[in-house]
C-alpha cells in the first residue's frame, strides 16, 4: 500500500508543478502584453500630447495594439488550459 500512495503523491506533485509552470508562462505573456501596450501604443501616441506632427506613428500604434491583443489572448489560453 505504501508504493501506491507514493505513486499518487508523485502524480499530485507533477500536476502541481505543471500548473505552476502554466501559470508562470501565462503571467509572462500577460505582462508582456502590458509592456507592449505601454511602450509602443502609449509611446506612439506621445506626439499628440506634445503637439508634434504624427505621420508614421499610427502604424506603430496599430502594430502595438495587435501585438498587445495577441499576447493577452495567448496568455489567457495558456492559463485557461
Amino acid at each position: 500500500m505504501g508504493n501506491f500512495s507514493n505513486q499518487q503523491e508523485a502524480k499530485k506533485e507533477a500536476k502541481e508543478r505543471e500548473k505552476l509552470t502554466r501559470e508562470t508562462i501565462a503571467k509572462y505573456f500577460l505582462d508582456l502584453s502590458k509592456l507592449v501596450f505601454t511602450a509602443i501604443v502609449l509611446g506612439g501616441l506621445t506626439p499628440i500630447f506634445t503637439g508634434e506632427p504624427i505621420n508614421a506613428n499610427w502604424e506603430f500604434v496599430l502594430v502595438g495594439v495587435i501585438s498587445t491583443i495577441c499576447f493577452a489572448v495567448f496568455g489567457y489560453r495558456i492559463l485557461k488550459k
